[in-house]
């Protein structure tokens, strides 16, 4: 048998061990930041410390909301459609082809109605630096497109 069997282990295996040792100690200080100057943190948890109410626009949809129709439009529909429908044939026809004028009209007038009244505005969703979501709606153009550094500040969004 060699000299190094019968002594214990060779100083190779010593040197390894050490060397395992010194690493792992220096990786949970820099982990744990009990080294100063290192830490674990990375780029976006000290941005998201920083600046809770920064983030990144994902994506700028344009929404449109139909209005609530009031009844004017179905009433002022009705009415034309009945005075048309009216004009078209005669006796029992003539009266069908009114009933259905005013109703059709009705209904074309509260989609006119609520056509007229309709809404849109911009729904900006942004990607918060904590990785949260946010939503913003706003009637007017934000002026932001996807990838822009934007912030919160009262509801609205300025850029980051």
């Amino acid at each position: 048998m060699s000299e190094t069997s019968q002594s214990g282990s060779s100083p190779i295996v010593k040197i390894a061990a050490v060397a395992v040792i010194i690493f792992s100690a220096v990786g949970v200080g820099m982990m744990t930041g009990i080294i100063p100057g290192a830490s674990s943190r990375n780029a976006a948890q000290d941005a998201a410390r920083d600046c809770p109410s920064c983030g990144v626009v994902e994506s700028i949809k344009l929404v449109e909301l139909k209005g609530e129709g009031s009844g004017a439009g179905a009433v002022a529909g009705g009415v034309l459609g009945a005075v048309v429908g009216n004009e078209i044939g005669a006796g029992r026809g003539k009266t069908l082809a009114t009933v259905a004028g005013a109703a059709g009209g009705a209904y074309a007038g509260n989609e006119v109605e609520k056509n007229v009244k309709k809404s849109t505005y911009f729904r900006i969703t942004v990607r918060m630096n904590n990785g949260g979501v946010r939503t913003i709606t706003q009637k007017t153009d934000p002026g932001f497109k996807s990838g822009d550094s934007v912030r919160i500040e009262n509801g609205a969004l300025v850029r980051g």
